[in-house]
């Protein structure tokens, strides 16, 4: 029996998430993080959704996106995921072995202003709270060192609020219930 279609909103913003199978590592290193970046960036060119904030992890990624249309956000999805994973299976020589995602993508909206705030603060810390890094813009694989370190941001949208002038202060703010581990070496 087919899966049920989902239907999204448009002009709602999305938290859009996946992880390996079995917690699989997806980037193992630089070149690989680097490689679902110009994916991504390669999704963005052919559906418009408007990309507000990424974060990629070892064994799973965060994104925050604000479809324009209705199809938008499974077509997008759709090519990330499929192109990301035969590239993956490439790169290892090991396509035709199984599945890389745990399942389908996660994409839970995002219902009012602050929540938008909450979730992109979230997305953009996720390398600082896993005790990646000291300052959560020094995560290179996020939209948050993308917009600190001025490099090539084209590929992110502007929010649908204002981003709040101490944005960077607040984004590395311990959080409640937040464990942060010393940073790993």
């Amino acid at each position: 029996m087919p899966r049920r279609a989902r239907h999204y909103s448009p002009n709602v913003v999305y938290h859009v998430l996946n992880r390996g199978v079995r917690r699989l590592t997806l980037f193992e290193d630089p070149s690989e993080y680097a490689e679902f970046e110009q994916t991504m960036w390669q999704a963005l060119q052919r559906v418009p959704i408007r990309l507000l904030a990424y974060c990629a992890m070892p064994n799973h990624w965060h994104l925050i996106v604000w479809p324009k249309a209705v199809n938008d956000l499974p077509r997008f999805m759709h090519w990330l995921t499929c192109t990301h994973a035969q590239r993956w299976h490439a790169r290892r020589r090991t396509s035709g072995t199984g599945y890389v995602y745990q399942g389908r993508y996660k994409a839970i909206p995002i219902q009012s202003e602050d929540g938008v705030l909450r979730a992109c603060r979230y997305v953009e810390r996720n390398a600082l709270k896993a005790g990646l890094v000291e300052h959560a813009e020094d995560w290179r694989w996020s939209s948050l060192w993308r917009r600190c370190n001025f490099c090539d941001a084209t590929m992110l949208d502007a929010w649908p609020i204002p981003i709040p002038e101490d944005w960077l202060s607040h984004v590395n703010a311990p959080a409640a219930g937040d464990r942060l581990p010393s940073p790993r070496t």
